[in-house]
This record gives structure tokens, sequence and C-alpha cells, in this order.
């Protein structure tokens, strides 16, 4: 739209927000005239501050004098390069990577990298750092916790990179993440080996158990953040339904506004530390171990991370009970409750709600999971719990109940969050019933998670379902398929086969998504392949 133009589909009048018989000069200036166009449309709003660059309403010669003289002394690059870094971050990132990783993004620039290649280093330090943590000794410890901290810098410049040089996109952003995830998990998967092979029976239990909860908070936060997000769109709705008007829910959102507000106080880096951001979590694994080794940093994350969600869990759901905003009935429900053929075919139990069927189905796996933790550590096969796999799994199917039913309840964001780790806990159990090696189930949950960060990275990109998303056979049909093949003793091979089933399913997806059908629109509309563009991570 032009200042001082209407805006399509409205008024004149309504843009100016006077009425028709109004002269020009009571619309106001052609800023106002179009910001309020912009609301009378609807338009969600936000006020950016200019920081380090020069922005003037001018209104007469005298302003617009002074206003290029403030434009010409600024170093417009230089300026630019320090608005690639987040004006908010968490505080290791803060103060212990963004006051030099904007030196790294220059160069990075004048050697004409792209923040994809930038984030393929990232995976590659990672990944020797993840080598390194397994092999184990004091000078490969060391050596690892200085390549994961190089490479979350670079995890770090290719969000800059991106910002710095302009080159936006879905593509770009869905990339950042999944990277950030699979580096993660690679270097779970270094220090339960690690842990292992220094001789805890238990290491690779711990790496599952911290790849699995880093996941489940991860579902907890994409769709708290839709949640906000929805909430700003729909303000009237905050207050209804669920109380407010001075209830704990709004006492916890006005102290949180003024949390966020007092930008550098005590209280804000706490509230952005306790909950565990990801620079926070590599410094901690760098830091441990460096100074102790794999078993001490998987036992911190760990502990970390319990606490962590078990703070974030608890605020959330006292705000979101305040907020009672619907979520999961604006988007695909089905496709992101990650539901198959099976539970489409069950009928609707309406009066328990979909949150409560999920939780108590999450309860038959993780009894199941404890039994045989029990059985193991007494020194018993585990194997004798084989005929409790299809129990467990008919426990589990349960949350299938709700897969029809409305999810407008003012906790039923915690849906997906439920069912991933129903899943997941019944995995573990099904891996550990039937036999199958440690570093099997790892690599199975890895490829688990893969497949719902994928989901939750296109919810955030706006992006469509995955072209072969059909094929993963939904939560219950890759939960039945291990149920049968540990109650019938090959749950190691059933485990890996389906892995590399829904490894391969993946990859397609996503050359289908982001390579061939592109491609193929491109061609069809005429437009010329472009360069490299990359949303900001």
């Amino acid at each position: 739209a032009v200042a001082g133009t209407p805006i399509a589909g409205t008024d004149p009048a309504a843009v100016a927000g006077t009425p028709p018989a109004a002269g020009p000069e009571a619309a106001g200036s052609a800023v106002d005239r179009l910001f309020t166009g912009l609301t009378a449309l609807g338009t969600l709003t936000f006020a950016h501050r200019v920081r380090l660059l020069v922005a003037h309403r001018v209104a007469d010669p005298a302003g617009l004098a002074a206003a290029e003289a403030a434009v010409a002394a600024v170093d417009e690059d230089r300026a630019e390069l320090r608005l690639s870094v987040k004006e908010k971050d968490d505080f290791f990132t803060t103060f212990f990577v963004s006051t030099w990783s904007p030196y790294v993004t220059k160069a990075s620039a004048k050697l004409g990298l792209t923040p994809t290649g930038v984030t393929a280093i990232s995976v590659l330090f990672a990944a020797v750092a993840a080598v390194l943590f397994g092999v184990g000794g004091r000078p490969a410890l060391v050596t690892g916790a200085v390549l994961l901290y190089l490479g979350f810098m670079l995890d770090c410049v290719d969000g800059q990179l991106a910002r710095y040089t302009r080159h936006f996109s879905a593509w770009g952003g869905w990339l950042d993440t999944m990277a950030d995830r699979a580096k993660e998990y690679l270097v779970y998967a270094g220090l339960g080996y690690g842990a292992t092979a220094a001789g805890f029976r238990y290491g690779w239990a711990l790496a599952v158990a911290a790849m699995t909860l880093q996941t489940v908070r991860h579902m907890t936060d994409t769709w708290y953040g839709v949640l906000h997000d929805e909430a700003a769109r729909r303000p009237k709705a905050v207050g209804g339904g669920g109380g407010g008007g001075g209830g704990i829910g709004d006492r916890l959102n006005a102290a949180s506004t003024r949390v966020q507000a007092d930008t550098g106080s005590l209280s804000y880096w706490l509230k952005r530390t306790v909950v565990f951001p990801i620079g926070e979590r590599w410094a901690l694994i760098a830091l441990t171990v460096a100074l102790f080794g794999p078993l001490v940093s998987l036992v911190a994350v760990l502990t970390w991370g319990v606490l962590a969600f078990a703070y974030t869990g608890a605020l959330r759901t006292l705000r979101a009970r305040w907020m009672w905003v619907p979520v999961l009935d604006t988007v695909d429900a089905t496709l992101h409750r990650d539901d198959g053929p099976i539970a489409a075919r069950f009928p609707v139990l309406r009066p328990m709600g979909p949150l409560t069927l999920a939780v108590l189905g999450a309860l038959g796996p993780a009894a199941l999971l404890v039994a045989a933790g029990l059985r193991v550590r007494a020194g018993d096969e585990a194997g004798g719990l084989a005929w409790a796999a299809p129990v467990a799994l008919l426990v589990l199917l349960v949350a299938a109940l709700g897969a029809g039913a409305a999810h407008n309840g003012p906790l039923d964001w915690l849906v997906p969050a439920a069912l991933r780790a129903g899943e997941y806990l019944f995995a573990i159990a099904a891996g550990v019933v039937g036999g199958a090696p440690a570093w099997v189930v790892f690599g199975y949950v890895f490829v688990l998670t893969l497949h719902h960060y994928d989901l939750t990275a296109r919810l955030e990109k706006r992006q469509a379902a995955p072209p072969l998303h059909f094929a993963t056979l939904g939560w219950e049909g890759r939960s039945a398929v291990l149920a049968v093949a540990a109650f019938a003793g090959f749950a190691g091979i059933a485990m890996a086969t389906l892995g590399a089933y829904l490894l391969v399913v993946f990859v397609g997806s996503v050359v289908l998504a982001w390579v061939v059908l592109p491609a193929r629109a491109r061609r069809g509309v005429g437009v010329p392949a472009g360069g490299e563009v990359r949303q900001p991570g």
C-alpha cells in the first residue's frame, strides 16, 4: 500500500479513520492513515525499535535537512552487522558468543559463505565433538568441548549471516531447526557411548532419556508459542471462560511482562536462564564433559532439564488456563497429533477430553518401562514381560479415543507433547522388553524425533504437511508394530527396520517438499530459480 492511497477492499474514509464528510486535514498524516487502514482490516501490527539506524517523521524542510544529516552520519554496514545479532537472546549467547560472532559473520560474508554452508560446518563440528566424547580421554573430551562451543557459535552465525545478507526463506528456517536438534542429539549419542565405554551400564539409557525429555519439552515450547500468537490475534478471548480478572493467571502474566520489560536486570537474566535454553545446554555440556566426563554431563543435562520442565510446565499451565485460547482446532489436529489410519477408526470419547485420554494412554508404556527397568536392575531378563507389551499398547490406544474430538480446551495445546511422550515411552519399553540393543533404541527414537520436529518446523514456517506423511503409519501404527515384535521376541530387528523405513520416508518428504515440488512449480509458472534464501535462525 502507498501512503495516502486507499487500501483495497476498504472505504477511503475507513482508511483515514474519519467520516466521509471530513476534510483531508482531519485525516492526519499519510503514515497515520496507513496505520488506521491496516488496523481496520484487522492486521496485527508490531512496533520495532530502530536501534542503530535512524528514522524521523519529517514535517518541514528544516526537519528534512536534519533527518538527511542524521542518516548520512550512520555507518550503515556496521549498523547492519550489529543488527544481525538478536536484540534479546539468552545469557550465555549474549555474553559469550554474540560479543564476537559478528566478526565471524562479516568474514563469512566476505568469503561468500551461505547460511546453509555455515550450518553444515556447525553440524560437522558437533559431529566431531560427539565422536571425541565417545572416544574418551581428557584430551579428546577437552577438544570436543571446544568444538562444541565453536559449533554453537557457528549456529548463531548462520542466522546472523542470513539477516546481514538478507537471505531469508522458510527452507532456511526449517533447516536451521532440524540441524539444531540433529546436532544436539548426536552429541547425546556420543555422551551415551562414552559413558558406556567408561564402564557405566546405563550410559545409553541416560542419552535416550535426555533426548526424550528435550523433545517433549520442545513440543510444549512450540505449542505454547502458537498459543501466545493466537492470544495476540484474539485479545478479547483473554480472560474469557477460564477466569482472569485478577486471578493467578492474570498476576503471572503481569509479572512476566514486567520482568521481560526490565531488560538486563537480575530477574530478567534468571528468567531467561532457568528455562535451560540451547546456549546454556551447550555450555553445560562443554564444561561438564571437559571437567568430569560424559556421565556427569548427561546427569547434569537431565537434572537441569527436569527442573526447567517442571518450572515452565507449571507456570504455562496456569497462564494458559487464564488465557483460555484454543489452538489445535485452528490447525489440522490430525496431522499434528500424528494420528494414523488406526486412530481414525476409533470411536470418540468426548466427555474425558483429548488431553486426559493422551495422558492416560501414556501411563501404560510408563508402567511397562518401570517394570522392565526394575527387572533388569535386579538381574532378571526383561523378556519375561513380553506378554505385557500388547497390554501396554491397549492402554496407549486409549489416546486414540480423543482423535476425533474437539481440541478446544484451555490445555489441549499439550496434547501433541503427551502423545509424543506416550509413543517414545512405549518404544523404549518395547526395546527393553524385546532385548533390542540400547543404541538401536536410541537410533529409533532419534528418527521419531526428526519426524516430529519436521511437523513442528513446518507449523512454525506455515508450510504444508510433509508429502509422504501418509506413509508414516501414525503413532498408533508404529507402536502396534513394535508391540507385536516385542511379544514375538524380535524387537531389535523390527525397530531397526522400522527406523530405517521412517528415515527413508523422512528424506523422501524433504526432497519432495523442498526440491522436486518447488522445481515443478517454477517450471509451471516460468519463474527462474533464484539464489539461496534463508529464514534467520
